[in-house]
């Protein structure tokens, strides 16, 4: 048959008939859900759908979703806090209500955003910072629901969604608090699903995270296992990795004030902070002085047997080979002073927050990051020893150490040598974060990959515009 070019339009206008007569079909909307998710999947779909709703919104309208999950945090915190405390059994009940309350208050939120601008012969340029999109991200059992408030604080305050996949041992406390915020925010503003979240994580819904195409940037906060995941993951990866904080003391200190602060840091939450004082290195010429300020502080001292009978009980060895390796016995993980001395031999009273012992440099206290409340005190004989073994200890983590000295040159000698992300003279390790001294809180510390304590500015990427040879009005 001989097709002509009236036959041609014909079939066409036909075929447009038909096509426009078809019942369109709309596009799945997750809007109800909260942000509970059982499917990785779906997750993700409904954080990019959140995002293309928020993208359309106001920074007047972040702040209010911002105030939401704040207002939850604070006004929430009992409830929350005693649900993750009994969810995880580990740490102390009123530092977790603590953490939620003191995050919704002091997070970084959208205040934190700024431009900046170039002006000059040629005309203007402006340096604005833009969303990535959905941001996949990993929390630890240690601050479940806490990491994920200050997260998503500081990223949607950047413009972004967030899909968390938590610690499976904190996944009800995340689910709940996630469900929460969500409602909070869909029924003042109408958007669903900024934040969601994994009811039943695993490793393979973490994998599907971090491979999906609509998954922009990967923010974990754990150990070596997760943060080197994020890494071979493809995407940009922001990682907040492990530490083992560690102290030094010298003949200059003030003692009294010392005992003090490290009994505030190591003891909070059974020492499960990762920014939290794990061992402390001496002078000779002030060891047993120290030692004697932490028992008039109100830590309990146990002796070398003790501490002998304790290191057997809490550290464990895991692995096979030259992979054989000391970690915490999940038993005592965060677990309260007065139960670690009972296994040391030792009655307590129950109110104890902290105990302490000198050993030696091999005690596997000293390397592991151990989360409870015990902390080895060791003894050396000069500053130049106490900051090579800080430094050997810390193990190249390059993330918190502290330093208790009225010698300004001790305190920079130790700064440069250890290099790390926080640094903290004199004072408590949480003054690092804004809590008892200046700057900012977050949960997650991207040492790693060098984004430092996280702000709203860390999950955002930059874009120029530029004007040429015009408005520049000078």
């Amino acid at each position: 048959m001989q097709l002509n070019e009236q036959m041609i339009r014909s079939v066409v206008a036909q075929v447009l008939a038909e096509v426009g007569q078809a019942p369109s079909v709309s596009a799945q909307s997750y809007s109800g859900h909260h942000g509970v998710f059982h499917d990785a999947n779906e997750a993700v779909a409904a954080a990019r759908e959140a995002f293309e709703q928020l993208r359309e919104r106001t920074l007047e309208d972040r702040k209010k979703i911002i105030g939401h999950i704040r207002r939850v945090s604070i006004e929430q915190c009992v409830e929350l806090g005693t649900m993750e405390m009994n969810e995880t059994g580990i740490g102390r009940l009123e530092h977790k209500i603590e953490k939620l309350k003191t995050l919704g208050e002091q997070t970084p939120g959208v205040e934190f955003m700024r431009s900046e601008v170039f002006s000059g012969d040629h005309g203007l340029a402006v340096i604005e910072h833009a969303p990535f999109g959905v941001i996949g991200t990993i929390t630890p059992v240690t601050h479940s629901l806490p990491t994920i408030t200050g997260n998503a604080v500081s990223m949607i305050a950047g413009g972004n969604t967030l899909v968390v996949n938590p610690h499976p041992s904190g996944k009800k406390v995340a689910a709940e608090g996630v469900r929460q915020f969500n409602e909070a925010i869909y029924n003042d503003l109408g958007i669903d699903n900024l934040i969601c979240v994994i009811a039943e994580p695993t490793l393979e819904t973490a994998d599907i995270i971090f491979k999906h195409r609509n998954v922009s940037l990967i923010c974990v906060t754990g150990g070596p296992a997760v943060g080197r995941a994020a890494l071979n993951s493809g995407k940009r990866a922001i990682v907040a990795g492990p530490g083992n904080p560690p102290v030094v003391i010298d003949e200059t200190a003030d003692l009294d004030r010392a005992a003090s602060c490290i009994i505030q840091g190591a003891a909070y939450d059974n020492n499960l902070l990762c920014i939290a004082e794990k061992e402390v290195f001496v002078v000779n010429s002030v060891f047993d002085q120290v030692m004697q300020a932490m028992e008039r502080a109100g830590a309990a001292r146990l002796n070398a047997r003790e501490v002998d009978r304790l290191t057997k009980t809490a550290i464990v060895e895991v692995g096979e080979g030259e992979h054989r390796h000391h970690v915490p016995s999940k038993d005592f993980l965060g677990q309260d002073a007065s139960i670690l001395a009972k296994a040391a031999g030792k009655n307590v009273a129950s109110n104890t927050e902290l105990l302490f012992g000198e050993t030696d440099e091999s005690n596997p206290f000293v390397p592991v990051e151990q989360m409870m409340p015990f902390v080895p005190f060791v003894r050396v004989a000069c500053i130049e020893e106490a900051i090579a073994k800080a430094k050997h200890h810390e193990h190249g983590f390059r993330h918190t150490a502290i330093i208790h000295s009225n010698s300004v040159r001790n305190m920079t000698r130790m700064g440069k040598a250890l290099d790390t992300t926080l640094f903290v003279k004199n004072g408590p390790c949480m003054a690092a974060l804004g809590l008892g001294g200046e700057g900012y809180l977050s949960f997650s510390i991207a040492g790693p990959t060098g984004e430092g304590v996280t702000t709203p500015l860390t999950f955002t990427r930059e874009r120029r515009c530029s004007m040429i040879d015009d408005l520049r009005i000078i």
